[in-house]
């Protein structure tokens, strides 16, 4: 405990063999200040003695929990660190030329910021920023909810309004990915994910009863064919599938992409204005629920008359409990639970 005192507070002295009390000066405001920090025998700054003039106590008055809160921290196994006053001087700097509208949240090391942005079509982002000890002398680590990486350039000279304008160049690139994103999301049902992220690429959009398509868009070229995978009972998805094997030179990439695959694969999807969801959200045929996790119902019987849907892990386990099912490498044969005809399903894949 004593070395990160005298390490981060280089005007403290130790004035005994033990090490367990300190005299030197802090400055505040432009003024040195005198101060005394008596350690407990075990040496924690949590229950340690803070002596110091009358007037550094008068400055003091209305942030005594923040010094508690800053000594309980540095008490604990790899507690935060206190920085050089430089570091802090040049983080309020940078944070008044960018604005302190658009800081959301900061850690109670000074370490971790959140800055909001805003894309040409106002949604809204956070970019979370994890400063260097030497900032900004070195790089910081940025993340964010994008479908990309996040690639920013950074040299000693840099600031966080470099850094925030740099984010918003990503946003603006992305900012087509988003639109057409948002108007499936907005005129389609969409089974997967239930709770999309910006950083999300696929859709799984209903196109009837246990019926639905998987589209992957790449976020550079959104308007491009994406790749697309029909789900649901063979009698409903093979005609689907010739008909987009058949009408795939009719993508045109200055149409949106709702647009372009009602036209290649000759349908209307269902939306809210004509369809509940819950028209689509048909429970496994074994366990009765929708959700298994992360897992929907996507093994489907392809018995006409049948067409109950199941969790590939349930319909998995169910056929190879039974005597008369047989397996082919990663595949299972065997019969439908609910009209005994024939019905497959792949190996369930398993968790690293």
């Amino acid at each position: 405990m004593e070395d990160f005192l005298v390490e981060d507070n280089p005007l403290l002295l130790p004035v005994n063999k033990h090490k367990s009390a300190y005299d030197g000066f802090i400055s505040v405001q432009g003024r040195d200040f005198r101060i005394r920090i008596v350690l407990p025998p075990d040496q924690q700054l949590k229950q340690a003695k803070f002596y110091c003039s009358w007037q550094f106590k008068h400055l003091l008055r209305g942030y005594e929990h923040v010094v508690k809160q800053e000594l309980r921290l540095r008490s604990l196994p790899g507690g935060c660190s206190i920085q050089p006053p430089q570091y802090y001087s040049q983080l309020i700097s940078e944070m008044e030329t960018l604005g302190w509208d658009r800081l959301i949240f900061i850690d109670t090391d000074f370490r971790t910021l959140k800055l909001k942005a805003e894309d040409s079509s106002a949604r809204q982002h956070v970019l979370t920023v994890k400063l260097a000890s030497k900032h900004p002398a070195e790089a910081p680590e940025c993340s964010s909810d994008l479908p990309t990486s996040l690639a920013i350039t950074w040299t000693p000279q840099s600031t966080l309004v470099q850094l925030h304008s740099q984010f918003l160049q990503v946003l603006d690139s992305l900012t087509e990915f988003w639109d057409i994103l948002d108007e499936i999301d907005n005129k389609t049902w969409i089974l997967e994910p239930e709770k999309p992220s910006r950083a999300d690429t696929m859709r799984r959009i209903a196109i009837g009863n246990n019926v639905s398509i998987k589209v992957e868009l790449d976020p550079r070229h959104p308007k491009m064919l994406p790749d697309c995978c029909l789900l649901g009972p063979e009698h409903v998805v093979t005609p689907l599938r010739a008909k987009l094997n058949a009408n795939m030179h009719l993508w045109n990439p200055d149409s949106s992409v709702l647009l372009n695959l009602r036209d290649v694969l000759e349908i209307e999807f269902p939306s809210s204005a004509t369809h509940e969801k819950s028209s689509f959200n048909i429970e496994c045929g074994i366990c009765y629920s929708y959700h298994l996790e992360a897992a929907i119902p996507d093994q489907v019987c392809n018995d006409p008359c049948c067409g109950q849907p199941f969790h590939q892990a349930c319909l998995y386990e169910w056929l190879r409990a039974l005597p008369s099912s047989r397996q082919s490498f990663s595949i299972v044969f065997g019969e439908c639970p609910y009209c005994s005809k024939p019905i497959t399903v792949k190996m369930a894949a398993t968790k690293s």
